[in-house]
């Protein structure tokens, strides 16, 4: 059972990875970007290293987030 959801968060990762490069919309990117953070911090959970899981949690997800949306307001969208 292990085996499995380590491979799903695996395929996530790559997904959100593939996603990240790919995506057009700025605000998506970074709430991709996000849930990378998140699936990191979940994986670093399942191998047993739970104070770099805290730190990807806290930096990766949190802090680095709201950066990115705060710089991504300051902008504008032209066309």
């Amino acid at each position: 059972m292990i085996d499995i959801l380590n491979i799903l968060l695996l395929l996530f990762l790559i997904v959100c990875a593939v996603g990240v490069a790919y995506i057009r919309d700025l605000l998506s990117a970074v709430i991709l970007f996000s849930s990378f953070g998140l699936i990191m911090a979940i994986i670093w959970q399942q191998l047993s290293a739970p104070d770099v899981a805290m730190v990807e949690a806290a930096l990766g997800t949190g802090v680095i987030s709201l950066l990115l949306i705060a710089a991504i307001s300051k902008t504008r969208r032209t066309e």
